[in-house]
C-alpha cells in the first residue's frame, strides 16, 4: 500500500481515474490534475471545457462529478446540470425544438450546452486541454448535430444531463469502451462517439390510468462483469446487459431479445417494493459469479438470479454500517467495500469472512477504481483523507 496523498501531494480530490498509459487523473471542482509515471507531484489545470466559467445554474455546469481514464493521455470528465422543465407548447419536458421548428427558443436550445461529458487531453508539459465536448453519436438523424449528449434515437430529447458514474472496460473484446451513468440511464462511448441510452425502467399506473409513467430514477450503480456484461442499478431497479460488438446497437431495447439484451432486470423484493428507493450506489460481480449491490442506506446485498426477472437476495452480515458508497471485485475473488462512515472493508472469496483494511486512512470511501492489466494489479482507494493505492495480488 502507498498513500499517494502523502507521497505525491495529491490532496483530497473528489474523483480519481487511470488511463491506459497509467497516468493518474484527479478531479477537484474546476481543477483537473494528472500524475504521470515518474512524476513527483501532479500537475493541475483549471477552467477546462465545461469548467471554463464558474459553476452555477446559468453556466455550462452546476459542478463537476467524476473523472475516468480512457486511452493513454485521455480522460473523460462528467458534470452536473439541472433537470429540464416543461416549456410553453411542449408536452415532454426533455424535448428541445431546433431552429426552424415549432416552439423553438434560443433559451431552451441553449440547454444542450449544459452538463454532460468532456474528453480532455494531456499535453507534453503536464497541462490538460479540452479535446472535445462529447457530441458525436451513431444515430442517423443526429448526424453533425453538435449538441452534447442527447437521445441517440431522437436528437430532440435531452435526458442525460448529469453524469453520476463512469467505468472503462479494461480487458476483453470491448477493451477501451467507456460507460457513464446519468440522471436517466447508461450511455456507451467509444473514443469520441456515444450511443445513449439504456435503463432498467418500469411503468407506474396511477388512478386507473391506461397509460403508465416510465420510472427511470438517477443511476449511480455501474460495474463491468468479468465476462464484459454491463451491470447497472438506479435507485429502484438493477439490470445486467450484454453489449453487442456494434456501438450503434447499444440503445436497441427489446428487453430479453435483440442485439443488446437484458439477461437480468428486476428489483430487490426482499428489501422494498418496486416503487421504493433502494439507493443503490454500486454493483459488482465477483469471480465466483455472485452479484453484490451496495446501498447508501441498506448495506450490502448478495444476489444470484433465479430467473431473468427475480433473484435470491441475502444481506451481508458483519459490517458496522449500512451506508455503502462503493464496491470493487478483484481478480483474487475478493470484494472491497467502501463505506460512508466506517472506512474500507474486504470480503474474502468465501463470501462470509470480513475484515477492515485499517491501513487505508479515512472513514468515507467515495470511490474504488481497479486496474487489473498491470502486475501486480492496482486498486485505487479514494477517501475523505486522500488516495491510497493497493497493489496485488
Amino acid at each position: 500500500m502507498l498513500d499517494y496523498s502523502r507521497a505525491f501531494g495529491v490532496g483530497t480530490p473528489q474523483s480519481v481515474g487511470i488511463d491506459e498509459g497509467l497516468n493518474l487523473w484527479f478531479l477537484e471542482g474546476r481543477r483537473i490534475g494528472v500524475l504521470r509515471p515518474g512524476d513527483k507531484a501532479p500537475s493541475w489545470t483549471t477552467g477546462v471545457g465545461q469548467a471554463s466559467e464558474p459553476f452555477g445554474s446559468d453556466s455550462l455546469a452546476i459542478d463537476s462529478t467524476v473523472i475516468c481514464g480512457g486511452e493513454a493521455g485521455r480522460a473523460y470528465v462528467g458534470y452536473r446540470a439541472n433537470e429540464m422543465r416543461r416549456a410553453p407548447g411542449i408536452e415532454q419536458r426533455t424535448y428541445i425544438p431546433w431552429p426552424g421548428e415549432a416552439n423553438y427558443s434560443p433559451e431552451r436550445f441553449a440547454e444542450y450546452r449544459k452538463g454532460d461529458l468532456d474528453a480532455v487531453r494531456l499535453q507534453p508539459d503536464g497541462s490538460v486541454v479540452l479535446e472535445e465536448h462529447i457530441w458525436r453519436t451513431t444515430g442517423g438523424n443526429n448526424k453533425d448535430r453538435q449538441a452534447g449528449i442527447h437521445n441517440t434515437n431522437d436528437y430532440h430529447y435531452e435526458e442525460d444531463r448529469t453524469v453520476l458514474n463512469c467505468a472503462r472496460v479494461t480487458r476483453g473484446r470491448d477493451r477501451g469502451d467507456l460507460y457513464i451513468t446519468t440522471n436517466h440511464g447508461v450511455t456507451r462511448i467509444q473514443g469520441l462517439v456515444y450511443n445513449s441510452h439504456r435503463h432498467p425502467g418500469w411503468y407506474l399506473y396511477e388512478n386507473g390510468s391506461e397509460w403508465g409513467s416510465l420510472q427511470c430514477p438517477p443511476m449511480h450503480g455501474l460495474g463491468i462483469a468479468p465476462n464484459g456484461d454491463v451491470l447497472v442499478a438506479n435507485e429502484q431497479m438493477l439490470g445486467v446487459l450484454v453489449p453487442s460488438p456494434k456501438l450503434e446497437e447499444w440503445d436497441r431495447e427489446r428487453t430479453w431479445d435483440g442485439p443488446t439484451p437484458w439477461t437480468f432486470k428486476s428489483f430487490n423484493e426482499a428489501l422494498n417494493g418496486q416503487a421504493s428507493d433502494d439507493y443503490w450506489r454500486a454493483f459488482e460481480q465477483v469471480a465466483s459469479g455472485r452479484y453484490y449491490l451496495g446501498s447508501a442506506q441498506y448495506g450490502v446485498w448478495a444476489m444470484t438470479p433465479k430467473s431473468r426477472s427475480a433473484g435470491n437476495w441475502s444481506k451481508l452480515a458483519g459490517l458496522p454500517t449500512n451506508r455503502i458508497l462503493s464496491l470493487k471485485a478483484t481478480d483474487d475473488g475478493a470484494l472491497y467495500i467502501g463505506t460512508d462512515d466506517a472506512g474500507l472493508w474486504r470480503l474474502e472469496p468465501d463470501g462470509t469472512t470480513l475484515s477492515q483494511v485499517r491501513q487505508v486512512s479515512g472513514r468515507r470511501v467515495v470511490q474504488l477504481v481497479y486496474e487489473p492489466t498491470v502486475t501486480p494489479s492496482m486498486l485505487l482507494v479514494l477517501t475523505d483523507q486522500g488516495l491510497t493505492v493497493i497493489r496485488g495480488p
